[in-house]
């Protein structure tokens, strides 16, 4: 394991955060934060990644298997955002698919009584973690090198 992950799910208005165990095992939800712009965000994340110790990011990314080619969609919008991140912060970056982690957040904060407007940014950043972590536990998923920024 190359150490602690930082988990985020980047919303328009919040930006969810997890993050895993030294080991690699487990992600937890940490926080949400309301969106500020990009260099508060980043100063923001920056410094929650050194307060934790943490050795990458892993970011979902909204792919929408439906989605119609050629048009702009939420997933462009988040690879511009992890691209001016990777400027921002040196660590290393992982995008990964968060295809339907809003439902799952959902379904969990329901069984964990939150109420129903309750933002569920946090519970979809540790899914999202969560799955990356098993993903390379078997094998399934590698973390870029930390000279992979742009």
């Amino acid at each position: 394991m190359i150490g602690r992950l930082l988990g985020i799910d980047p919303g328009e208005k919040r930006i969810g955060l997890a993050v895993s165990d030294a080991m690699g095992v487990a992600a937890r939800e940490l926080q949400i934060r309301p969106r500020r712009g990009n260099a508060e965000d980043f100063a923001a994340i920056r410094y929650i990644a050194e307060e934790h110790a943490i050795a990458g990011i892993v970011v979902g990314v909204p792919i929408n298997p439906n989605a119609p080619e050629g048009i702009r969609t939420q997933a462009d919008a988040v690879r511009e955002w992890i691209s001016e991140m990777r400027r921002a912060i040196p660590l290393p970056i992982a995008e990964v698919s968060e295809y339907l982690t809003s439902q799952e957040a959902r379904r969990l904060a329901q069984a964990r009584k939150r109420h129903p407007r309750e933002p569920v940014d946090d519970l979809a950043a540790r899914i999202i973690l969560q799955s990356f972590l098993d993903a390379l536990s078997y094998g399934n998923a590698t973390f870029p090198p930390s000279a992979t920024h742009e």
